[in-house]
């Protein structure tokens, strides 16, 4: 048989199949998606996506790239159901440990024709097992207590994969003895998974004691529904019982969807000197074996077969990983609805205390009285504006420290709302998260249910600015030089503590003698923005500085909400929906395979 080497790497990507692309693009989208919340579905959901991407790395992706490469044929079953010492007796020699200890197959050995060393090199297959390069032990010799010359011993970790070079292999073949599937070792238990995940075939060995235990039978019924061709071994039957033991067992795999599997008896006998099984029990298997390597359209039908069963499992792998994104996707929603409501009820709440009067009572008050006096400056109102703009203009230029204490009074009243405001919402969303599994999760032992660091003084600053914006304002409307003599001559600083209080002139919440006092000081701010703009120009400034306030108070929350949201994984509904879409792409491409 001609000997079969690989493609050049350039020449594997210069016409990738759509199919290809496709996978690459499945197994780029699987490894990006995160499922950080805790819900019931999510455990499974990881699962999934580790043996999804296992699969494609380690078979998938591979056979595609490469569909004439030998089959893969992996050697599984239970502890002590003789798996090494099958794969010694079809080689004819010791090439793996078979022994009394368990478990007895602690480091995967992969048997391949000599001539084909090239496919199994390099990381082609299995790329997340380094390569080993071992010895062949040759007939008659008995193998090094650790293990045939060559190959690991128990202090190897079991993360690679030995390579030996065989003669007794057939070409097209190559053969991988695992560990077993039912291993006291968890990571045995793993790594068998992933290589009968990664095998183009199996040969599955069981023994007459053990043929019907169930975690063989998890895995067998695993091969049935991905299509997987399964040669089924039987060993260590006892002569009386082969017809029997045999009908039973053939009973079972017709009845779990694998009838068409090929099942081989192999008798109870005693092993001869070396260890090895009699040739003639093993020689139905190897001529089957033999047959196969010899047929490059069973081959390629076997392929075919395996990627189609492969990328079918894979489709539905998609389809509820999909489903679990989804959920997280609402969840996230859900978990982020409940943060933006708390806030968006505490901007609310601040911006009512900004329209209601209620930053007029207390030092606001007080200071704004200091500022512009009390009985005899309130009945100078009922004079004549001129009158009125020339004793108020007077009292500012020669008194502009009441102005500024106004404006402090005002950013520490306005400040005080807002933190208070926000550390109820932090409260609040904080309450609700706690509520949840997965908000509870999110939050771990962190407390996000008062104000952040620094929020005080980036409130303060915050009001600062606005307050400073409301002065550039009032520079800004009284550009007129007409205008501009009146508000120089009342000053730029009363002007603008006369456009705070307009600001927060309703009375809805004072009571009272508050009512009147908060009312009139109202209407001498207001009367004194018009003496110098119009009543116009006051409206449409008061209008602006209120919606400016507004605007800095919502972005103040919206920076604080972040605390939480950026808790929550991004996109999580768009990921879902990707997935679907490959979930139904997969499905296609194994209907054409």
């Amino acid at each position: 048989m001609t000997n079969r080497i690989p493609p050049a790497s350039g020449q594997e990507t210069e016409a990738q199949p759509a199919g290809l692309r496709l996978l690459e693009e499945v197994r780029r989208d699987l490894a990006a998606v995160s499922l950080p919340l805790a819900l019931p579905t999510a455990e499974q959901a990881r699962l999934e996506i580790r043996n999804s991407v296992a699969q494609l790395d380690d078979y998938i992706l591979p056979r595609y790239r490469s569909l004439d490469a030998p089959l893969l044929a992996v050697v599984g079953g239970s502890t002590g159901a003789g798996k090494s010492t099958l794969v010694n007796a079809l080689v004819g020699h010791a090439v793996t440990r078979a022994g009394a200890i368990r478990p007895t197959t602690r480091q995967p050995i992969l048997l391949h024709h000599p001539s084909e060393a090239a496919w199994f090199d390099d990381q082609r297959v299995l790329p997340g097992l380094s390569r080993i390069r071992g010895t062949v032990v040759p007939a008659g010799v008995t193998p090094a207590p650790g293990g045939p010359p060559g190959t690991s011993t128990d202090t190897t970790p079991v993360s690679s994969l030995v390579l030996v070079g065989e003669p007794a292999v057939p070409e097209g073949i190559a053969l991988l003895d695992a560990p077993d599937v039912d291993s006291i070792s968890a990571e045995n238990r793993r790594l068998a998974g992933q290589l009968l995940a990664a095998a183009d075939l199996w040969i599955f060995v069981t023994t007459a004691n053990r043929y019907a235990d169930a975690v063989p039978w998890k895995l067998l019924l695993n091969a049935a529904s991905r299509d997987i061709m399964v040669a089924v071994v039987l060993d260590r039957v006892p002569p009386a019982a082969e017809a029997e033991v045999s009908e039973d067992l053939r009973s079972m795999l017709a009845r779990e969807g694998l009838g068409a599997a090929r099942l081989f008896v192999i008798p109870e006998v005693a092993l001869g000197s070396s260890g090895m099984l009699p040739a003639e029990t093993v020689e139905p298997l190897k001529a089957w074996l033999r047959g196969l390597a010899d047929d490059a359209a069973a081959r390629a039908d076997i392929v075919r077969r395996t990627l189609h069963g492969a990328v079918r499992e894979l489709g539905q792998r998609m389809g509820r990983i999909a489903d679990a994104a989804k959920e997280q996707g609402r969840a996230a929603t859900r978990l982020g609805d409940d943060v933006r409501a708390a806030y968006q009820d505490a901007g609310t709440r601040i911006i009512d205390a900004t329209k209601d009067g209620a930053l007029l009572r207390g030092e606001v008050l007080a200071r704004w009285q200091d500022f512009v006096g009390t009985g005899e400056f309130f009945r100078s109102l009922e004079q004549n504006v001129g009158r009125f703009r020339d004793r108020l203009g007077a009292f500012v230029r020669g008194e502009p420290a009441p102005a500024v204490k106004v404006e402090t009074a005002i950013e520490t009243g306005l400040q005080a709302v807002i933190l208070d405001e926000a550390a109820k919402a932090a409260e609040d969303a904080d309450q609700r998260w706690r509520s949840d599994p997965a908000g509870r999760q999110l939050l771990g032992t962190d407390d996000l249910s008062g104000t952040s660091p620094g929020f005080g003084d980036r409130v303060a600053a915050e009001i600062r600015d606005w307050q400073a914006s409301l002065m550039e304002l009032i520079r800004t409307e009284g550009q007129d030089k007409r205008t501009q003599a009146r508000w120089l001559s009342f000053g730029i600083n009363g002007l603008g503590a006369a456009l705070m209080i307009v600001v927060f002139s309703m009375t809805a919440g004072l009571t009272g003698l508050e009512i009147g006092v908060a009312g009139g000081t109202a209407v001498v701010g207001q009367k004194l923005l018009e003496a110098v703009f119009g009543e116009d120009a006051v409206r449409r400034l008061a209008r602006t500085a209120r919606d400016d306030l507004a605007s800095r108070c919502r972005s103040l929350l919206a920076a604080e909400q972040e605390r939480f949201l950026d808790r929550l994984a991004p996109d999580a509904g768009q990921a879902a929906a990707g997935l679907a879409e490959h979930a139904h792409a997969l499905t296609r491409l194994a209907d054409a395979t």
